[in-house]
């Protein structure tokens, strides 16, 4: 496990404490995604949470109401994280909202999604580096 794993689960964790919680994991590789979430996952676990672990292929939101948030939310009131891998999908208009918190990963030079709580650079897989989004570098359209 790495530095910027442990730190976005004790992030996580500082804000979301207690409770059924769900957390995205997403980027423009689905599989990348899964990967990192898998990461994630042994992270929030060696911090003494409860993991299940989903993955949408699509980030269809009828699937991910349906397959993820009416069972947690149906489910035993017990103390766990779910935490959902997939693609650019998961934060968009319709479907960033399900989530308690999200984490956008990315490769190089690929754009991140500033909706996301924390960004990760997963370049080398081995040694994933946290980013800072900084809103003067995001393509935002035409200047003012």
């Amino acid at each position: 496990m790495t530095d910027a794993w442990s730190g976005i689960a004790a992030e996580f964790l500082h804000l979301y404490p207690a409770g059924a919680r769900l957390l995205a994991v997403a980027g423009a590789d689905a599989e990348r995604s899964r990967r990192a979430a898998d990461d994630l996952g042994a992270a929030l676990e060696a911090a003494g949470q409860r993991v299940e672990r989903a993955h949408s292929e699509d980030g269809d939101e009828r699937m991910l109401r349906a397959e993820v948030v009416a069972p947690l939310r149906a489910g035993p009131k017990h103390d766990h994280v779910v935490v959902v891998s997939g693609p650019a999908a998961l934060l968009e208009e319709a479907t960033r909202r399900l989530w308690n918190s999200a984490v956008w990963q990315l490769a190089g030079d690929e754009p991140a999604n500033t909706e996301a709580a924390a960004i990760v650079d997963l370049s080398d897989p081995a040694h994933p580096a946290r980013r800072y989004a900084d809103f003067c570098t995001c393509d935002i359209g035409e200047r003012w």
